[in-house]
């Protein structure tokens, strides 16, 4: 069988995960770190774009890979419009989405962007998106929102979710077409979704909607205090969607997004973290809970991903709420590059066809 050499690119709100791929082999990884005052030089998420593809370039170069003979670049899912699970060819249509995202920005937007950049200074290798975090497999009462003016919408962890969900299932030696499982993603932003049978049912809005607040997001407020506050004449609604995402969460309350900082003031004395902290772990729990009755107590497994669940503390807190309601397990850290190269490498083995975005 041909090798395939495949470049990954997951970007992150704070960080750029790279990795290469020799066909299903991880031959090279890395965690490119940006600080927040670098980024703040930019207006806009996708105004990144440039920066960061010369620092993947550059990393590449520097580990001592020709950028030339990569087959294909896979690029993490953005906010594009809601669309079926599966990989996705980047065109001008998907380009025009990932800038002016109809949903809304998102680090994730640049996967593609970044992509096909790289992919077309090769030439000859091609640039895909796969799982996005808009794939939306939610069923219509889910949707409901409350008042007509407002519809909840899927956007999620989908690559992450999907990946660890089916590791779970071939773990147990069942197919995930035949489980029921609630999966937590736990990272900047936190989804937790219920999957029945292969198809995510139901899920929060992990942006800027709804369910457990994060290292860097509200999650879901208070709505009659939120509208207060937005008419209050302090604050503009640029500066009101910065305190949703961005400087909610824990940088709203600690001033800091970064999890294992919290967990090392915690170990110093530090009881406005020790409680901030298990607050999240709380959120998480009760959004577990809820999830439990979507899937009417059927339930095969509790999987928590990400990296705060390399937080013994936060798992256990997590697991002394819900652990009556199915076993839990911890999947430390993500699978996405993984999870990102087998899709490309069924697209490079013809083993399936790439859908074209519209």
């Amino acid at each position: 069988m041909t090798t395939y050499r495949l470049l990954i690119i997951n970007p992150g709100s704070t960080s750029t995960k790279i990795a290469i791929f020799e066909s299903d082999k991880n031959v090279f990884q890395k965690n490119l770190n940006h600080s927040r005052e670098e980024l703040s030089a930019f207006s806009s998420i996708t105004d990144q774009d440039e920066f960061r593809k010369e620092i993947v370039l550059n990393e590449v170069k520097t580990a001592g890979y020709d950028i030339n003979k990569i087959d294909a670049v896979i690029g993490r899912g953005g906010l594009v419009k809601p669309i079926p699970s599966g990989i996705y060819l980047v065109n001008e249509a998907m380009r025009k989405d990932l800038r002016n995202s109809p949903l809304g920005e998102h680090a994730s937007n640049l996967g593609g962007l970044i992509a096909d950049d790289i992919a077309k200074s090769i030439g000859r290798a091609k640039a895909y998106i796969a799982d996005p975090v808009v794939v939306d497999e939610m069923e219509d009462i889910a949707r409901v929102s409350g008042n007509p003016n407002f519809k909840r919408i899927s956007i999620f962890h989908a690559l992450n979710q999907k990946a660890i969900a089916r590791t779970f299932a071939q773990d147990t030696g069942k197919n995930y077409n035949e489980v029921n499982l609630i999966v937590a993603h736990l990272g900047g932003g936190i989804s937790v979704g219920a999957h029945r049978k292969g198809k995510v049912i139901d899920v929060n809005n992990a942006l800027d909607g709804d369910g457990p607040f994060s290292p860097e997001r509200s999650g879901g407020l208070p709505i009659g205090q939120l509208a207060k506050l937005c008419f209050s004449g302090k604050y503009s609604l640029k500066e009101v969607k910065k305190m949703i995402k961005g400087e909610g969460g824990l940088v709203g309350y600690l001033g800091t997004n970064d999890a294992y900082e919290v967990e090392q003031r915690i170990e110093k004395g530090d009881k406005k973290a020790e409680f901030i902290f298990n607050a999240m772990a709380y959120q998480v729990a009760k959004e577990i809970g809820a999830m439990a009755a979507v899937l009417e107590g059927e339930i095969d497994g509790i999987l928590l991903t990400g990296g705060i669940a390399h937080s013994k503390p936060f798992v256990e807190f997590v697991e002394k709420m819900t652990g009556f309601l199915a076993p839990v397990k911890a999947y430390p850290g993500e699978d996405e590059m993984a999870a990102l190269a087998k899709n490309g490498l069924m697209v490079l083995n013809n083993e399936t066809e790439p859908l074209i975005y519209k």
